[in-house]
């Protein structure tokens, strides 16, 4: 097919995120890209074997990555559009590492191969329905004793190379971040209190009712699925309250994946393989051949 005549118009949101539309000459658009600024990830964060949660985010050799969300619709692919909208993410995006979450063996999956990503790991994407949640056995979840903890909870914006303790010593306030944390008990936030655990939500595009899950991340030396359990039904829970329109928690997990037994306990489904791709900084996409462009 030939390519399709189009403009690429440039916007930006109140969150940090710049948002691309490839439009056709009538006014129709075609092909939208949104680059989110980088957020905390199991890549740029404390590892569930971390010695504490509390600690800076440096187990990544790698600068936090900036996730790309890029999409043409049918009837315009093969036409340049992908192509277009990639090569304009790419020159605002500077030195800056790109991300971008397919589903395997889709067309976007083949588009990421085509332009020279690399492909960085491959795991299942759980999601869990609120409609599937029974919100009174939940409720028993969160109020179960554990006498050697208690639960914090703060909400706001926060960078990639988080502190959860410094977050917890700071006022909640407006922002796209849920944070739930289990601290030991006989110490507070303001006093420098041990983090032993923590499940951290972020909400996405406001045109879709959705959040993204990081962790649960469980120190050594703790309970780590009783804890596990513990945070991410509080995260669950807490969500709810602050974000009542949201209708899904989504996460990605490994093939061996520790956190998989409190997240199944809660009822989170996998529904799909993806794979994550990387444009590193400093690198420019291979030009794709002309009878396979999107």
């Amino acid at each position: 097919m030939s390519e399709l005549r189009i403009d690429i118009r440039v916007t930006g949101d109140e969150r940090g995120a710049t948002r691309w539309a490839a439009v056709e000459p009538r006014g129709s658009p075609v092909g939208t890209a949104l680059l989110l600024p980088p957020a905390p990830s199991p890549e740029a964060g404390p590892s569930p074997a971390a010695a504490s949660p509390t600690e800076p985010a440096a187990a990544s050799p790698t600068e936090p990555a900036a996730e790309l969300n890029l999409y043409v619709r049918p009837v315009a692919r093969r036409r340049g559009v992908g192509s277009r909208l990639l090569a304009a993410v790419r020159a605002q995006a500077g030195e800056r590492r790109l991300v971008v979450d397919v589903i395997a063996g889709t067309a976007g999956d083949a588009f990421c191969r085509r332009h020279g990503l690399r492909l960085l790991r491959s795991g299942r994407r759980e999601r869990l329905l609120y409609g599937d949640v029974h919100l009174a056995w939940l409720g028993e979840l969160v109020d179960a004793e554990h006498p050697a903890y208690r639960l914090a909870r703060w909400t706001g914006e926060v960078s990639p190379a988080f502190r959860v303790g410094d977050l917890l010593r700071t006022p909640s306030g407006p922002g796209n971040a849920i944070l739930v944390a289990a601290t030991a008990s006989g110490t507070s936030p303001d006093d420098g209190a041990e983090v032993a655990a923590y499940a951290l939500a972020v909400v996405g595009d406001q045109a879709q009712p959705d959040a993204h899950q990081y962790g649960p991340v469980v120190s050594r030396g703790h309970d780590e699925q009783d804890l596990g359990r513990w945070t991410s039904a509080a995260l669950v829970q807490y969500l709810r309250e602050v974000q009542p329109a949201i209708e899904r928690i989504e996460t990605v997990t490994a093939g061996h994946d520790r956190r998989l037994p409190a997240l199944r306990h809660l009822g989170f489904q996998p529904v799909r393989h993806v794979h994550r791709y990387e444009i590193p900084y400093g690198h420019s996409t291979s030009t794709p051949r002309k009878d396979f462009a999107e």
